[in-house]
């Protein structure tokens, strides 16, 4: 992680996660197929500009009461909170829902959101469900599975472990882009590479659109395109 700075996570949210995905294709190939949300997420603000952040993971359960004490529940969310305040950032939360019925109980709130971004979060993912959407922390870009009214026993499970939501499957420190499209891996590898291949997928993706604005635009000018576009390195 030495060899990134914060300004290096910053300069991937210019762009869409879409489009860092798209790079991502360029960059890295083999990762076409995964590390990044296939199931639709809830933004709690849509109009919020992307995150790029190192993530902090977590289990939770709302369905049921938590088997510890309320001691030990109280110890166990403090250093929950311990964890998401320790460096590198900024961070982006990531916490799997593991109950039977995902969403049961909100983890995130109001409350939770205020206390996330003053840790230094930027944003929340989840497929567990989101409430107090009115009254949520203004500029915490979280996406939730769904919408809920209760927070029933929410509870943290496991803390700094392996988790997956939605298919994107991270662990603690992995470099998360997430906006309102969903959310997707970066390989530490891939990170400055990225905008050098954000522009040449621009420069092609750009004479093919030109073209396709054009008065007379038909197939043959479409074919045309398409192998001019190629032809840019």
């Amino acid at each position: 992680m030495r060899d990134l700075t914060p300004e290096d996570l910053a300069a991937l949210t210019q762009w869409d996660t879409p489009t860092i995905c798209n790079a991502l294709e360029e960059i890295v190939p083999e990762r076409r197929g995964y590390g990044y949300t296939t199931q639709q997420l809830v933004p709690l603000d849509p109009d919020l500009r992307p995150i790029c952040g190192y993530a902090r993971t977590a289990t939770i359960r709302a369905a049921e009461p938590p088997p510890e004490t309320a001691t030990e529940t109280d110890a166990k969310r403090t250093a929950y909170y311990e964890y998401v305040a320790q460096p590198p950032g900024p961070t982006v939360v990531v916490i799997q829902d593991i109950d039977p019925q995902p969403g049961f109980g909100a983890f995130w709130g109001e409350v939770q959101t205020n206390v996330h971004k003053g840790l230094g979060a930027l944003g929340g993912i989840t497929n567990g469900s989101i409430r107090d959407i009115s009254d949520s922390a203004r500029g915490f870009n979280l996406l939730g599975g769904e919408v809920g009214p209760s927070h029933a026993w929410v509870h943290v499970v496991e803390i700094d472990c392996q988790v997956t939501v939605h298919g994107l499957t991270v662990v603690t420190n992995d470099i998360v882009h997430a906006d309102r499209h969903g959310a997707v891996m970066v390989p530490r590898k891939a990170v400055k590479k990225i905008p050098d291949a954000i522009d040449l997928i621009s420069r092609r993706e750009a004479k093919i659109i030109e073209a396709a604005k054009a008065s007379g635009f038909d197939i043959d000018k479409l074919k045309a395109a398409m192998a001019g576009a190629k032809e840019i390195h």
